[in-house]
C-alpha cells in the first residue's frame, strides 16, 4: 500500500486510550468507527447548516490496526450532495512513532433533518 496524503480537511483528532481496547489490547474496530461517524456527523452539519443524522455507512475498509497511544485524525470530504442527504468520505489516519498512515477509510451518508426529526433540503436554516 502507498503512502499517500489525506484527503480532505482534518474533522477530529483524538487519542487512542487503554479503555478502547478488546481483551487482546486492541483498539476496537467500532471505536474507530464511531471517531469516524463523528468527524462525518461535525463536517455535513457544517454543511447542511443544521442538524443531520447518519443514515448508512458503506465500503468500509480496514488497511492496519489502531494502536494504544495513538492519535487518530479523521480527514472528511464531500462527495455528493442530494437533497436532503450527504455523502461524504471519511479517512482515519494515525500519528505513531513520528510516522503517519491511513487506517481505515468509508462513505458515511447523513441526512439533514428538521426540528421534527423530519428530512429537509440541505442548507434550509432551522427556524
Amino acid at each position: 500500500m502507498s503512502e499517500e496524503e489525506p484527503k480532505g480537511e482534518l474533522s477530529i483528532r483524538t487519542q487512542a486510550m487503554p479503555a478502547d481496547t478488546n481483551p487482546s489490547g486492541d483498539i476496537f474496530g467500532g471505536w474507530v468507527l464511531s471517531q469516524m461517524d463523528i468527524a462525518g456527523g461535525v463536517f455535513s452539519s457544517s454543511l447542511a447548516r443544521g442538524r443531520t443524522v447518519t443514515v448508512a455507512v458503506d465500503g468500509m475498509t480496514f488497511h492496519r490496526p489502531v494502536l494504544v497511544g495513538d492519535i487518530l485524525c479523521c480527514y472528511v470530504q464531500n462527495i455528493k450532495t442530494g437533497n436532503t442527504s450527504l455523502s461524504v468520505k471519511v479517512e482515519a489516519w494515525v500519528s505513531r512513532n513520528f510516522r503517519r498512515f491511513k487506517v481505515t477509510e468509508g462513505i458515511f451518508t447523513y441526512v439533514a433533518i428538521d426540528e421534527d426529526r423530519k428530512p429537509r433540503p440541505i442548507g434550509d436554516a432551522l427556524k
